[in-house]
């Protein structure tokens, strides 16, 4: 599997057999390129990273040095989860990098989305070549690149987190999935033992909530947004939408409103749920939620999330909105 195309022959990937299959030829070509060097992977956690990692660990073990940069943007027990899975569970070769007071304060006082997006993607790349710097013997990088990846730019994934390493990180690529559509990718990661809620993960923007913390990004607003996001999740997961909604979240505009807590008038955020169902991200419908769901998210929310004190849903399709709101 040397080219960008996939045959027109290769069997789509729905069952574990056909997975396994995958994973022994991958497993087969992984160790007769690599041999005894070195590969190098910036494990963000998300599906395709976590695929590649665990099919990668299968092939070659400690040979792999999975670097895990924790951005201060992440939702709430995802790198905790990384850790756990790869580092204990899989006994990977892991570094973890918590950077989180470095994005936090380059950020601060940064408002424009475009120029948050720069600096998260510049400051990411700068944290991975330093750490990629310090390491002897790495001789390949392995991405998660996927075939829409190869479909919608050409063969170079400009979108990747390490898409832009500098070019004196002269490795070779490997990219062990670059032939598979993301439904395929989902059934290999099972296959390899991955939990179910990391190998469904919805999808999350390479910034992280750095995009849903609107405006500049306070601590404070950021710490909110990511303790109410987690109580969607989790009451999604608990009444069976995570399975039936692409992708669902809370954002949390820089714009306080008047508020009543222990008899008393305060000021908070609102905190604005997005929940929409698409196909290619082209365009988006709005999910259904039922109304007592939303009363209960509603209630946990304003009496368990400090600064918030109100819960809006966004009913805007695509078009005319966005998915995300920066």
């Amino acid at each position: 599997m040397q080219n960008n195309k996939r045959p027109e022959t290769m069997q789509r990937i729905t069952t574990t057999e056909l997975a396994k299959t995958f994973i022994d030829e991958q497993v087969h070509e992984i160790r007769a390129k690599v041999q005894d060097k070195k590969v190098l992977l910036a494990l963000s956690g998300g599906v395709d990273s976590s695929v590649v990692a665990a099919l990668l660990i299968k092939a070659i073990g400690k040979q792999l040095v999975c670097v895990h940069v924790n951005h201060g943007l992440m939702r709430k027990g995802e790198s905790e989860q990384v850790i756990d899975v790869f580092g204990k569970n899989l006994d990977a070769n892991l570094i973890y990098i918590d950077a989180t007071d470095r994005f936090l304060d380059l950020l601060a006082g940064v408002s424009d989305p475009e120029k948050k997006r720069k600096i998260i993607g510049a400051e990411f790349i700068k944290v991975f070549a330093e750490e990629a710097a310090k390491l002897e013997g790495i001789a390949f990088l392995a991405q998660g690149t996927i075939y829409p990846d190869i479909l919608e730019s050409n063969g170079v994934k400009a979108h990747h987190n390490v898409g832009g390493l500098p070019k004196e990180m002269n490795f070779e690529l490997v990219e062990p999935i670059k032939l598979l559509f993301k439904d395929e990718v989902r059934v290999v990661g099972e296959t390899l033992g991955l939990p179910h809620n990391m190998v469904y993960r919805q999808p999350f923007p390479g910034p992280g909530l750095g995009v849903r913390c609107l405006g500049a990004i306070t601590r404070d607003r950021l710490n909110a947004l990511r303790e109410a996001d987690a109580i969607l999740r989790e009451e999604f997961d608990r009444n069976g939408l995570a399975d039936k909604v692409w992708q669902y979240f809370i954002a949390v505009p820089d714009i306080k409103s008047t508020g009543v807590k222990d008899n008393k008038r305060y000021e908070g955020w609102p905190a604005i749920i997005r929940a929409v169902n698409t196909k290619d991200a082209m365009t988006a419908s709005i999910e259904e939620i039922p109304y007592p769901l939303l009363h209960h998210i509603t209630n946990r929310i304003t009496c368990e999330v400090p600064g918030i004190n109100r819960v809006l849903l966004d009913l805007t399709p695509k078009p005319v909105g966005t998915i995300e709101w920066e």
